[in-house]
């Protein structure tokens, strides 16, 4: 047994019962590495990754190869989901020695944690170019043994060029050109797939901030709404449960990696629910419930957090409990399962196989090859009736999947991501006027103050738990949880109409402006002053899967600029020049590749943008007609204000309604439309300033 048993990160308790002497990430692994004058190697993953489990059965788990890693390093074990500053560093070294990146990443280092050389998954023997990882580890141990200078000259040139890259991301905040959202949307447009949905071909990445923007683009509309489609008839997309996968591995959206993970989930309900106000006729809405559903059912925790992701394995072998055969399905199905098999597209031949388990077989992963529709006049049937058989068939075929080994659960709590939650589910109660969907985005905002709160003001990052043994939260200073999870509580305060929301996500923003802002660079940095001393200071604006650290900060000083920015609020009224700053320094970067940096081109579409205010007052049952009309209204840079009385902010002071009436104010730069009751009248004014 290591030293991984008792750590709150499953990843790392995954390791524990490796030969491999792991430790954590922490001064006892730099320590330990100084005093025996050996290399540290440090192991970086996630719970779900795939080629880390095949990295570990391979290598990890061989005693041989673990006693030659405990003789000749000290080897430490990192989850990049719990330490994203530790990750973000590492990745950078693996990026500027292979130019690519990737996890599992292994990465050798000086014992004060310094890199001199990295790469990623290494095979047990020479194999696609790439050197077995027992003849790796045998070639550094000999040159830390015999030729060291060149290590430190390696390990010195190395840190030297991440500094300067670091330096380097300073942008020059010259002026945007005045196409510049054009100049995105018509970039995107040439790397977008008509035929599937999504940009470029295989393997294909959901991209929700990409998507996101795009709706608010006229001119980009079509493809977000077009790849949405797609990817909902997709085995991306889990037929039987809800929610998406990872990604898809080839360009029809059709098998994908079968891991999922919260961020991806929770940033996809939300544009679908944008999605189902921009075209309401487009069976977007039904994608966003049934995503919500699956993080309800799977990924929400007793106390009201959510849990990180789940495997991509079952029992050693990938996607094993979401794949089918015709024979399981005739047994499940009797009458109905040939109508299901069709239109799940099952069938012999099979569409998936583990190559590492080939004895499993070709199985099939459930899509959607015809829509219902189209599959009703093809068997000249009637559509209602098969959708019933259908629906009776997906939850018979779900209630029997409930029965197989379960993929595995990474059930840390993660701030930002949950500020992602956080956000999917309190727009969705303002969209569908759903109280349940309300609760939960009070209670997870209820939980991680509870539980991640930083006695400094902020929040920590990551909550878990050794069985038997009471919760912790861990690890300070990173902007993507004040950031993220300050934009969750806007959507929460829009959604529900208390205040203290949105003054808490007005303490995240001061925050992030003062803490990690840097006025000379132009940006903001990933870690503030609380955080773990790194090698380099990293500041987050590619979009790698989750809305950037940048965008999100940048975002959240646009929603405080609208709700609080006047001559006594000087942070506020400062914000909108700094997410302005923050774009000028990346501009370079998001023409060159605008499909990475959705975030930063939401953040250009806010700032193109009037300022649009509407408020509804009255009591909340006066109010609900009226706030029925406004959520049908897809305005994504509308400062929405609720209350009975007034009162609070700018938009709502010297405003009331009538006892027992409701009345609405639509505004554009401070000037505003006569005030209505009228839900009609009010759907007149909205439309004017709607996209």
């Amino acid at each position: 047994m290591n030293r991984l048993a008792d750590q709150s990160s499953p990843y790392l308790r995954q390791h524990a019962d490796n030969p491999v002497d792991w430790y954590p990430w922490g001064e006892e692994a730099f320590d330990a590495a100084r005093e025996r004058d050996v290399p540290l190697l440090l192991s970086v993953g996630y719970s779900t990754c795939h080629w880390c489990h095949v990295m570990a059965h391979e290598s990890f788990e061989d005693a041989e190869v673990a006693a030659y890693m405990n003789a000749h390093f000290v080897n430490v074990k990192i989850d990049r989901e719990e330490r994203p500053d530790v990750d973000a560093v590492y990745m950078s070294a693996v990026q500027a020695l292979s130019g690519a990146g990737g996890w599992p990443m292994t990465v050798f280092a000086l014992p004060g944690g310094t890199p001199f050389y990295a790469g990623t998954y290494f095979p047990p023997q020479d194999a696609h170019g790439l050197p077995g990882f027992s003849r790796l580890l045998s070639s550094v141990a000999g040159a830390w043994e015999n030729g060291r200078d060149q290590l430190l000259g390696n390990a010195e040139a190395l840190s030297a060029h991440l500094r300067e890259q670091a330096a380097g991301m300073a942008g020059n905040a010259s002026a945007l050109p005045a196409d510049f959202l054009e100049r995105a949307t018509h970039s995107l447009q040439q790397r977008f797939d008509a035929r599937h949905g999504g940009f470029g071909r295989a393997p294909k990445f959901p991209s929700p901030t990409t998507l996101s923007f795009l709706l608010t683009q006229p001119e980009g509309r079509s493809m977000a709404l077009a790849t949405l489609s797609m990817m909902g008839l997709g085995g991306l997309h889990d037929q039987l449960g809800g929610g998406f996968h990872r990604y898809s591995v080839d360009e029809r959206w059709l098998v994908p990696h079968f891991e999922k993970m919260l961020y991806d989930n929770a940033q996809l309900a939300r544009t679908y629910l944008q999605a189902h106000q921009a075209a309401p006729e487009g069976g977007f809405l039904e994608l966003a419930r049934t995503t919500l559903s699956y993080l309800e059912r799977e990924m929400l925790s007793q106390g009201g957090g959510f849990y990180s992701a789940q495997d991509a394995d079952q029992e050693g072998i990938e996607g094993k409990f979401f794949v089918w055969t015709p024979g399981e399905f005739a047994e499940l199905l009797g009458e109905n399962a040939e109508l299901a098999a069709t239109y799940w597209g099952v069938d012999a031949a099979g569409n998936f196989m583990d190559p590492h388990h080939p004895a499993f077989g070709k199985r099939s992963v459930l899509h959607v090859p015809r829509q219902l529709q189209v599959l009703a006049a093809e068997r000249g049937e009637n559509e209602g009736e098969l959708r019933v058989r259908l629906e009776r068939a997906r939850q018979t075929l779900f209630e029997a999947r409930a029965h197989r080994a379960a993929p595995g659960l990474d059930d840390k709590i993660l701030t930002s991501w949950n500020g992602l939650a956080l956000q999917a589910f309190a727009d969705a109660a303002r969209i569908t006027g759903e109280a349940r969907y309300l609760e939960i985005a009070r209670r997870n905002a209820d939980f991680i103050q509870a539980k991640l709160s930083d006695p400094g003001g902020g929040l920590l990052h990551t909550y878990g738990a050794v069985s038997g043994l009471p919760g912790r939260a861990a690890v300070r200073g990173l902007l993507e949880d004040q950031a993220l999870y300050g934009l969750g509580l806007v959507s929460l305060y829009q959604a529900g109409g208390d205040l203290s929301h949105l003054h808490r996500a007005r303490e995240l923003w001061t925050l992030c402006r003062t803490q990690f802002w840097s006025e000379e660079a132009g940006l903001f940095y990933s870690t503030g002053g609380q955080a773990e001393v790194m090698l380099v200071r990293q500041a987050g604006a590619f979009d790698s899967a989750v809305l950037s650290d940048n965008a999100a900060a940048a975002l959240l000083g646009l929603w405080m600029s609208r709700y609080f920015a006047d001559e006594h609020s000087p942070d506020e009224a400062d914000a909108e020049r700094i997410a302005g700053r923050v774009v000028q320094t990346f501009q370079a970067d998001m023409l060159a590749a605008p499909s990475g940096f959705g975030g930063l081109w939401q953040v250009a579409a806010f700032l193109a943008a009037p300022h649009t205010e509407v408020a509804v007052l009255g009591s909340p049952d006066a109010r609900r007609p009226l706030e029925t009309e406004l959520a049908r209204h897809f305005l994504p840079f509308t400062a929405l204000a609720f209350s009975e009385y007034g009162g609070g902010l700018d938009v709502l002071e010297g405003r009331s309604a009538a006892p027992g009436q409701a009345v609405a104010y639509v505004c554009v730069n401070r000037a505003c439309e006569l005030p209505t009751s009228d839900p009609g009248t009010l759907n007149t004014q909205l439309e004017r300033i709607g996209l």
